[in-house]
């Protein structure tokens, strides 16, 4: 694969956990193609901002080609972007539904079959997903099924891609975090949503960057699902 300066595809880059990982990743001498649906231009000449909902698949061919034209290269995905609804599940909409399988699937699956065949031209690439710790550990305080549906299949398509590729230097791996600080939760849910862990917390940002950056580097792991989760699912 060359010497050559690696970049980074992330997605759901605009806040929190994805502006994080866009900083990690420069640190790391990476240039980066940050995208959000209300993401930012930057005066850093080796961050790319590609706008765009990545549920349409017209995004992910904009983040990819216009990727590949500035910087020449593929040679990490991180899927971040993700939505949660946490309800009943007779009580999800069809609007909901649709929310929910468009970011986490339709967009999981769009810029990663674009990005992984870049990866398999160029001789080797990683896929990262960042998934959730409720699929393994259904909680009745958290009525999640359509996160298990959604996070749950990309958990089981990451190990799928992991034996598919692995003979062509493409690795996958996940993320599964528990709750982190970011913010969609506000601080007065804090402890309450800390008490939902073994450990009594709530997971940091950083936590979840860190869980990233090793997989990154871990050139012997492919198809892990990486739990960040407090101890939640080795269980309560």
């Amino acid at each position: 694969m060359g010497t050559e300066q690696k970049v980074a595809v992330i997605t759901g880059a605009s806040q929190g956990i994805g502006a994080a990982l866009v900083k990690a990743f420069r640190e790391r001498n990476y240039r980066v193609v940050a995208t959000a649906r209300s993401i930012q231009e930057t005066n850093d000449p080796d961050i790319l901002a590609v706008p765009g909902d990545i549920a349409d698949p017209r995004t992910a061919q904009r983040v990819i080609s216009e990727g590949l034209a500035r910087f020449g290269r593929i040679d990490t995905l991180v899927n971040n972007a993700g939505v949660f609804i946490a309800k009943p599940f007779t009580d999800y909409t069809p609007e909901e539904y649709a929310a929910m399988l468009g970011v986490n699937l339709n967009g999981f699956f769009h810029i990663s079959q674009l990005a992984v065949a870049e990866m398999v031209k160029q001789g080797g690439g990683h896929v990262v997903s960042i998934t959730t710790s409720l699929v393994d550990h259904a909680n009745s305080n958290v009525p999640s099924v359509l996160a298990s549906l959604t996070k749950g299949g990309i958990n089981a398509a990451t190990k799928s891609l992991a034996i598919e590729y692995a003979s062509r230097g493409v690795r996958a791996n996940a993320v599964s975090p528990g709750i982190i600080k970011t913010p969609m939760h506000a601080p007065e849910t804090h402890d309450a949503l800390g008490k939902l862990h073994p450990v009594g917390h709530m997971g940091e940002i950083r936590d979840i960057v860190d869980a990233v950056l090793y997989l990154e580097g871990a050139s012997f792991v492919t198809g892990e699902i990486l739990h960040v989760d407090g101890g939640q699912s080795a269980g309560h």
